[in-house]
């Protein structure tokens, strides 16, 4: 059998939305250096992907209203995830179908138009975070809390989570991590709306397409076991020991390695920087000094760097997220990039139809059933 390699290096559809060139990432052809270096806002970032340039200052505030206004979600679907969160779901699962039953209650999601899609996304990109903030409350037995539509997309995440306003710092690391998984170019959940928006489908099945995908552990999820393993770590207390059995049994050392870039995701830098900021002079501070030890055994031995999902478990820890929901927060960072995929798909739409190479035995002759 001939090994396809996961259609590595093939390309499936041209994209305006971002690019990963020369061990760089480029959102509408911003470098991402450019946008962490001018402390722009995520929303800023979400209207960039969809609109491919940047909005002026009138614009980037009508568009950060229209978002704060769709913050809230409605008292069924409230219900909804509160039944879901004492079954002992996935988390994924009741994201996927949470985000499904917003279509059901939307009487205008199937309408196609540029304007109702546009206003679906709205609704979508804003009603994730509180939907997400919702079931990780109530998991933990606490009752959900209001969004405030007088904070902005960041800031509001973490004080629906908590309960209280976060602090700059705070606000800022929340802000670079939803800005550095936004959008990363042609991912399997990023490829599986554009192939469910190839089909006509609503943008509601598009988006529970993206989300069931990035459910499965080959592609979200590793910061979650990134964190478990640092856990692990400072329970034995040896990070050498540790590593070297994980690697003696041939175990995959979680936050390392990437299927694009080579010698540097351009993304972990800021998150380092955000770890190192928020653990500075706390307790929690053994999460970073444990994660550099791990780099540095892993540059050293195996010659791996550390990728997006590394830096960003301490950080999600720090903020006050709990392990089990790292990657319904990279799900709410994501749908910008899936949306704007799926826009673009539909405005120049060709459905997405690729082949097999048939691999299994031919000319075989009927036998028949009592014969077998």
């Amino acid at each position: 059998m001939t090994e396809t390699n996961g259609l590595k290096d093939t390309v499936a559809c041209e994209s305006r939305i971002s690019a990963i060139e020369n061990g760089k990432l480029s959102y509408a052809g911003y470098d991402i250096a450019e946008l962490m270096g001018n402390h722009v806002q995520f929303e800023e970032v979400i209207f960039l992907l969809w609109n491919l340039r940047l909005p002026s200052q009138t614009e980037l505030a009508q568009f950060e209203k229209r978002l704060r206004s769709n913050y809230a979600i409605s008292d069924a679907v409230e219900q909804c995830i509160l039944i879901q969160s004492r079954q002992h779901l996935h988390p994924m699962s009741v994201l996927r179908s949470t985000v499904s039953l917003l279509g059901v209650y939307n009487p205008s999601a199937e309408e196609q138009t540029p304007k109702a899609v546009y206003d679906q996304s709205i609704q979508l990109m804003a009603k994730i975070p509180t939907i997400i903030a919702a079931f990780a409350r109530l998991h933990q037995g606490l009752s959900p809390i209001a969004p405030r539509s007088d904070l902005g997309f960041a800031e509001n995440f973490l004080y629906m989570l908590r309960g209280s306003i976060p602090n700059e710092l705070e606000t800022l690391a929340m802000n670079r991590a939803l800005i550095l998984h936004a959008e990363h170019e042609l991912n399997a959940s990023t490829f599986a709306a554009r192939v469910c928006a190839s089909t006509m489908s609503d943008i509601y099945s598009c988006v529970t397409a993206a989300i069931g995908t990035l459910k499965g552990p080959l592609h979200g999820g590793a910061n979650e076991r990134v964190f478990d393993m640092l856990q692990e770590i400072r329970n034995c207390g040896d990070v050498g020991a540790y590593l070297q059995k994980k690697l003696n049994s041939k175990e995959k050392i979680m936050g390392f390695g990437h299927r694009v870039y080579q010698k540097q995701d351009p993304r972990e830098k800021y998150l380092r920087e955000m770890a190192r900021e928020l653990t500075r002079g706390t307790q929690n501070d053994i999460w970073y000094q444990l994660s550099n030890e791990i780099e540095f055994y892993m540059k050293e031995v195996k010659n791996l760097i550390p990728n997006v999902d590394f830096y960003s478990a301490t950080v999600y820890h720090v903020l006050g997220i709990d392990s089990s929901i790292f990657t319904l927060i990279f799900a709410m960072s994501r749908v910008a990039g899936w949306i704007a995929h799926i826009q673009e798909q539909q405005r120049n739409n060709k459905l997405l139809r690729p082949r097999s190479r048939y691999a299994g035995k031919r000319n075989l002759k009927y036998i028949l059933l009592e014969r077998r």
